[in-house]
């Protein structure tokens, strides 16, 4: 028996190559006094993943070479020294991408297989879903009404968040690359309207379009060039809600807004967050999403890659689009 463990070897130019990440084995681990041995069956696949691997300043400190690539994971207990945590429950934690994990008390969450499938816990009920729970309601404060304009519409992020906005009365219209994204919008998720920004010949005229009463609240997940768009049709103290970028991630030279005086002409407001501040309220977050959840008011897909050794091109699938909800990988 063995663990299996995809480590990184070198730093990414750009789109992380396979050559960027080692697959070594080692023995699995044993608990020492206050962890738990967990046998993951599910491991988190999320853009922030790609920024954890620059040698650069940031909220969290960067993954270093040789080390096993960091991710949230959901599984089952095997060994246990810690109080409170028993043999068979099933938890989720940041350890890493890799068949077995250890952990201590701190970032390790029980969950309930019965409840709600695995996935799901590393999805809404999970660090994407309280993104958009605190991102929205926090950060954005909508109000019943207002027009939500959201980027990256299908993913695990964003689609969690039209959805919240929907429940709190506002208008919501979501940005997403394909016509089946944006029928899932709309169809099965109940956005408003959706914009395809694949085959839009004007995004600017798209979104006046779609947002006649202009944007109140943008939760932005894409940046670069859709970012200066959506500055064009904010109105009166907006609220743009940066979570993400991914358009800039893999590129050597960062994309600014260049409509950013908008904020000026509207006494709007553009403010980054970042879920792990919001660490002691997770749990608040987790009884009304299930709540909303186990009512059908909240309804999510996952996009599983069964295979640990196909951690690189499941990888890829964030920055290609192709995925539809939060991507997960089957250990």
């Amino acid at each position: 028996m063995s663990n299996k463990q995809i480590k990184l070897a070198s730093r990414p130019t750009g789109i992380p190559t396979a050559d960027n990440f080692s697959f070594e084995e080692s023995p699995i681990p044993s608990a020492k006094d206050g962890e738990v041995v967990i046998r993951h069956e599910y491991i988190s696949l999320d853009p922030a993943m790609r920024g954890w691997m620059n040698d650069t300043r940031s909220y969290i400190p960067p993954v270093q070479i040789g080390e096993v690539m960091r991710a949230g994971a959901v599984g089952q207990i095997v060994e246990s020294k810690l109080d409170g945590y028993e043999k068979g429950e099933y938890v989720m934690a940041w350890t890493g991408v890799q068949q077995y994990g250890t952990s201590g008390a701190e970032n390790l969450f029980k969950v309930d297989p019965n409840l709600m499938p695995l996935p799901r816990y590393l999805g809404t009920m999970g660090m994407p879903g309280f993104t958009a729970y605190f991102g929205l309601l926090e950060v954005g404060q909508p109000k019943e009404g207002e027009t939500i304009l959201v980027s990256g519409g299908a993913g695990a992020v964003g689609s969690v968040v039209g959805q919240i906005g929907k429940l709190k009365g506002c208008r919501v219209v979501g940005i997403a690359g394909g016509a089946e994204k944006c029928a899932y919008l709309t169809d099965e998720l109940g956005f408003d309207a959706a914009i395809d920004y694949k085959s839009t010949e004007n995004l600017h005229k798209d979104i006046k379009a779609k947002c006649p009463d202009g944007v109140d609240v943008y939760f932005d997940n894409v940046g670069g060039e859709m970012l200066d768009a959506v500055l064009t049709r904010i109105n009166r103290h907006a609220r743009i809600v940066i979570c993400g970028a991914i358009s800039q991630y893999n590129s050597p030279k960062i994309y600014g807004p260049s409509n950013y005086l908008s904020l000026l002409v509207n006494r709007a407001r553009m403010e980054g967050f970042v879920v792990f501040d919001y660490s002691k309220d997770y749990g608040k977050a987790a009884m009304q999403m299930a709540q909303w959840t186990m009512a059908g008011q909240l309804k999510s897909r996952e996009h599983v890659v069964d295979g640990i050794e196909n951690f690189h091109s499941a990888l890829l699938k964030l920055f290609s689009g192709d995925k539809l909800g939060k991507l997960v990988l089957k250990v």
